[in-house]
């Protein structure tokens, strides 16, 4: 194994990248090793060339690799079920892992369009459901929604008062969710678009740092805000996960989850603007609409990976989950899991 061919990876991490390819390689000579960029993750990613496979090197450092000490179980275990890549070598303690490389295609491409796709993902959420069950999370995570949205109000992102109202509906849906602890399933928990790899064939799941334990329809509501934003799609989506045609009830717990996961990310992007010196709180929650922040980023105003874009995408989460709250059948929802 060429020494020079791991100029490209950080000194820090550089122990840690020969020891994992070594591991999968043995002695046979690794011929391309180059940086992958794109990924939302923070973690390092290489893809690695040997013989005639190709590998993805994934190294974390830092608070990164502490984050959730379970997601290699998950990640392996997703593998496993096939669902995520396989993987070849995985070290926890270095936050290190080795899987197959995958070669995209745009998730635009897929054949038969977006009722295919989220058809797809459906069955792809319900194979991994139906795996080996994950570890469970520290606590519920409507309860850690609620955390995190309590540390943005308390932080000052915004000024005082302006999310009453998002706390207020947070905490009926709160209380009103039919929440199973004895149905928890496995759960990526982030299968959004970047997470989701198309390779020309079929779908996979990557980026497994957020993965436990969760309620069965957590991942597919986090599909329906990106892929699946309008009622015909979430349908597809749905009877592929069942297997049938949804009841209310399920149609329901949807629309109370949708407002849950959207809170997530809203408090997961804007805590990253909390307590941050000589920042004033903002005095308004006016927001891109989603057809605006692609323009956005398609015209060069927001560049992706700024500060600006997390800001912008949190308060279009924030948004959206303001017009739930007052969306037609929003009402019915509430009074359809209240009944079960």
């Amino acid at each position: 194994m060429s020494a020079s061919a791991f100029d490209v990876v950080p000194d820090p991490l550089r122990a840690s990248a020969r020891s994992a390819i070594g591991a999968v390689a043995g002695q046979r000579p690794v011929s391309r090793l180059e940086r992958v960029t794109g990924g939302a993750s923070g973690a390092a990613t290489y893809r690695v060339d040997v013989a005639e496979r190709s590998y993805l090197l994934r190294i974390e450092s830092g608070l990164n690799a502490r984050t959730n000490p379970n997601h290699y179980a998950c990640m392996r275990a997703a593998a496993e079920a096939g669902v995520a890549p396989r993987l070849h070598f995985s070290d926890p303690d270095h936050g290190v892992a080795v899987m197959d490389f995958v070669t995209q295609q745009p998730l635009q491409s897929y054949p038969g369009g977006p009722p295919a796709l989220v058809s797809d993902l459906g069955a792809l959420i319900r194979r991994l459901q139906g795996g080996a069950v994950f570890p469970p999370a520290e606590i519920r995570y409507t309860d850690l929604v609620r955390r995190m949205l309590e540390f943005v109000v308390q932080s000052r992102v915004f000024a005082d008062g302006l999310l009453a109202r998002h706390v207020e509906g947070f905490e009926r849906i709160r209380a009103t969710y039919p929440w199973n602890d004895a149905a928890l399933v496995s759960s990526h928990n982030d299968p959004n678009p970047r997470n989701i790899l198309f390779d020309g064939t079929r779908l996979w799941l990557v980026d497994w740092e957020t993965a436990y334990q969760n309620d069965p329809l957590t991942d597919v509501a986090v599909v329906t805000h990106e892929l699946a934003p309008t009622p015909e799609l979430q349908q597809h989506l749905l009877r592929s996960w069942l297997g049938r045609a949804p009841d209310r009830a399920t149609e329901a717990r949807l629309v109370l989850m949708r407002q849950v996961s959207r809170m997530f990310f809203a408090c997961a992007l804007l805590r990253h603007f909390a307590n941050i010196p000589g920042r004033a709180p903002a005095s308004d929650l006016k927001s891109l609409t989603p057809q605006e922040f692609v323009s956005a980023i398609q015209t060069g105003r927001l560049r992706l990976g700024t500060p600006e874009v997390l800001y912008e995408f949190g308060k279009m989460f924030l948004a959206g989950f303001l017009d739930e709250l007052t969306a037609p059948g929003f009402e019915d929802a509430l009074a359809a899991s209240r009944a079960g």
